[in-house]
């Protein structure tokens, strides 16, 4: 009995580790992407677009189109929720740790562009970027990504 409950957990455990590495796939490529959202829009804004053109280029919008892209990849997956989840709690944290950058540079040398508007030190800038900024990716893309799979799941069944 024993011997059987070991089996099954392994089998749990090498299931949870194939969808997190499946989800950090998933976040890899737009990982990479995101990496060059928040300096180009640091170098719009130095180069004197106003805010509200600049506001096209962001975080928060490349998160949704990559929810919807993740849903439409892996509705047909075992756990597609939960992928779409796993990817989007890699690709968020990681995601906001430029615009910490860019806060830095900022107020490092009085730049005047509005990442320093915000936030007093460096601590404040990184938590409230890496968890309430992820949180405000994590939770419209979550729901757009999973109507995303359900519209999928609906359109065509799953293949086993």
């Amino acid at each position: 009995m024993e011997n059987k409950d070991l089996n099954i957990r392994e089998k749990e455990l090498r299931n949870w580790k194939e969808i997190f590495l499946k989800a950090l796939r998933l976040a890899k490529t737009p990982i990479i992407i995101s990496l060059f959202v928040t300096p180009i829009r640091f170098l719009l804004e130095l180069a004197g677009l106003p805010e509200n053109v600049i506001f096209i280029i962001g975080l928060l919008w490349l998160t949704l189109a990559f929810a919807v892209y993740w849903g439409m990849k892996s509705y047909n997956e075992k756990s597609p929720y939960l992928l779409l989840l796993l990817s989007l709690f890699i690709f968020s944290p990681v995601s906001r740790l430029t615009v910490v950058v860019a806060w830095w540079i900022d107020t490092r040398w009085e730049i005047g562009t509005h990442y320093s508007l915000h936030f007093d030190s460096l601590v404040q800038a990184a938590f409230q970027q890496v968890v309430y900024g992820s949180l405000i990716q994590i939770i419209p893309s979550f729901l757009l990504g999973s109507l995303t799979i359900a519209i999928m799941q609906y359109r065509k069944p799953a293949t086993k």
